[in-house]
């Protein structure tokens, strides 16, 4: 299938994931349109709410509507780095009495991993996930794993101000295209999951496309041409955030985003544009992104956190000033 056909599939595609994601989620539609802009765009993603608001449940049921191989990891305090990448294992030929060491795969190995509340494991483990964030890559017993495409790791993150949570180091969260929180659903949403989850089955999702399609999506969409203005736009965005740009916004900020934010804006504009049949992104469609490209990546001073403003806040200042 050429480009152009592929390009106008990717709508009617889109429009396709969110009516059989739901069938089994309430709700939740901008949650899910960041998700869906996100596995097409090829990034990685953090879903931030508090217990109980079906984030697991979303990545789950995204996964059966894509048919991708799907792994879940839960994050505990004492998950070690091999329980993610993999361990070697001693293993003896019956035939010959020979030992030798077998390098056995971990749940890393996979299409689309659940790192089910990351921060709730130490840092040493967290970072286990680093190289095949950045890389798709795993290195270990002194040999490199590429990962198949498409590797896509979506984690959920519990408040930090819980007990028993990590933060996640600055390096980690910079690897996630998009930060989207998770809020409480609406009470007529809140009705209809009680309804949908004490009577009867639960709804299934249908698969609406293959991992061969969904491969094939990312790699156009990372083929269409850059637009200049929205490629500048995007730039003065993420310049926009650090310290010492003059706006009045970063006298709240520590330190701002860095070039990996002005890719991930330019990517996921385009994509978002993309899946509502637009052939060229405008500002407008940086902006529907921004948000969720920023957020983590924005770090608040003392001054900020002691008046109470958040980073969202923050964020809309900038985008009202760059305009």
């Amino acid at each position: 299938m050429d480009d152009v056909a592929l390009i106008e599939r990717l709508a009617p595609t889109r429009e396709a994931l969110l009516a059989s994601i739901g069938k089994v989620v309430v709700g939740q539609r901008e949650v899910v349109d960041r998700m869906i802009t996100a596995l097409f765009a090829d990034g990685h993603c953090l879903f931030v709410g508090v217990p109980g608001l079906a984030k697991t449940l979303l990545v789950n049921t995204l996964a059966e509507a894509v048919g991708v191989d799907f792994g879940r990891i839960q994050f505990t305090p004492d998950l070690m780095p091999s329980d993610i990448t993999g361990t070697d294992v001693l293993e003896e030929d019956r035939s010959t009495g020979r030992r030798e060491m077998r390098f056995v795969q971990g749940p890393v190995f996979t299409n689309l991993l659940l790192a089910d509340e990351i921060n709730r494991t130490p840092p040493k483990t967290q970072a286990a996930l680093l190289q095949a964030m950045q890389e798709r890559a795993v290195t270990a017993s002194g040999r490199t794993w590429r990962l198949q495409a498409p590797f896509l790791v979506f984690a959920t993150q519990n408040p930090i101000e819980q007990e028993g949570t990590y933060p996640l180091p600055e390096a980690q969260q910079d690897r996630f295209m998009f930060s989207v929180p998770v809020g409480y659903p609406s009470v007529p949403e809140e009705e209809e999951i009680v309804r949908r989850t004490t009577v009867g089955e639960l709804g299934r999702a249908e698969q609406v496309l293959s991992v061969e399609e969904l491969v094939a999506f990312q790699a156009v969409l990372r083929r269409l041409p850059a637009n200049p203005d929205v490629v500048r736009y995007c730039v003065r965005l993420a310049t926009a955030t650090r310290p010492g740009s003059g706006l009045d916004a970063t006298r709240w900020v520590r330190w701002g985003a860095g070039p990996r934010a002005s890719q991930y804006l330019a990517i996921g504009a385009r994509t978002w544009a993309a899946l509502r049949g637009h052939d060229v992104p405008s500002p407008d469609d940086v902006r529907a992104v921004a948000g969720a490209v920023l957020r983590h990546r924005v770090l608040l001073n003392f001054e900020a956190e002691a008046a109470g403003v958040t980073v969202d806040r923050v964020v809309q200042q900038i985008l009202e000033e760059v305009g």
